[in-house]
């Protein structure tokens, strides 16, 4: 019982620190504003921000599909080699030591200086966009999962061994759902980039998209226009993250499980 009401604690505090936390900021954005220790055209207050966003909000919509759909498109493609990348490397010593420090450079590369490329490379279409999503979330789900891969049991593994099992069978059994929490993990990580990928591409070149939107009003000085649109990107994201959440849960169930056992653990040593 007493553990029960310690988990619902937690869960409440979880949700209600960070929304007290944003009305805060909300609050003295507002007051700021108001205020005038800032100009208008410069820091608009979250009240014009909103009313110009409604205003907008047909158009808003309507720039954000398609940076929904490269955001979705480019993580299941980086979801993919990054599954498949990340099982060969476990499997393969000499691909691990020959193509991770690769990965790790790759990983130096400003996403600004790159997007303009790819779009020279692919055009002003969706594929461009999916390239750069992949790209900016391929790296910490492949780090994520060969990180849970080498936490699997080794007792299992060599019991599994001794009984003539294949390290494909090992690896099925044993490896494999080792990394689901670390898998999870990194998933969250990555899906709060992917909406960024997306955005950055599009102002590289593109015909639509949130990225297309935020330049056009730059240029005109709407920087309560150019909020409004990363109010939008910053819903975008919340919704993927909440998405990969609930997948998680559906998934894995056993996850939230343990995380409850570990907080209650830590409850009760402190």
């Amino acid at each position: 019982m007493t553990r029960g009401l310690r988990g619902s604690a937690y869960a409440v505090g979880a949700i209600a620190a960070p929304a007290i936390a944003f009305l805060l900021l909300l609050a003295v954005w507002q007051w700021v504003a108001a205020a005038g220790l800032v100009p208008a055209d410069m820091l608009p207050s979250p009240t014009r921000v909103v009313g110009a966003g409604a205003a907008e909000g047909s158009v808003l919509l309507r720039h954000a599909a398609p940076t929904f759909a490269a955001t979705v498109a480019g993580f299941a493609v980086s979801v993919t080699f990054a599954f498949a990348t990340a099982t060969l490397l476990d499997f393969s010593r000499i691909l691990r030591t020959a193509l991770l420090p690769l990965l790790i450079v790759s990983q130096t590369l400003p996403l600004i200086a790159l997007a303009p490329l790819v779009v020279l490379w692919f055009g002003f279409g969706l594929l461009p966009k999916i390239l750069l999503v992949a790209f900016v979330t391929y790296f910490p789900m492949v780090v994520g999962l060969l990180r849970g891969f080498a936490d699997a049991d080794p007792e299992a593994e060599r019991l599994l061994a001794s009984m003539g099992a294949s390290r494909a069978t090992v690896f099925r059994l044993v490896r494999l759902p080792a990394s689901t929490a670390s898998f999870f993990s990194s998933l969250r990580i990555s899906i709060t980039y992917a909406v960024v990928g997306a955005i950055f591409a599009e102002y590289a070149g593109a015909v639509s998209g949130l990225g297309v939107y935020m330049q056009s009003a730059k240029n005109v000085f709407r920087t309560d226009l150019v909020l409004a649109a990363v109010g939008v990107s910053t819903v975008l994201t919340l919704c993927l993250f909440g998405a990969v959440v609930l997948l998680e849960r559906l998934a894995a169930p056993w996850l939230r499980i343990e995380q409850g056992r570990e907080r209650a653990g830590a409850g009760g040593a402190s």
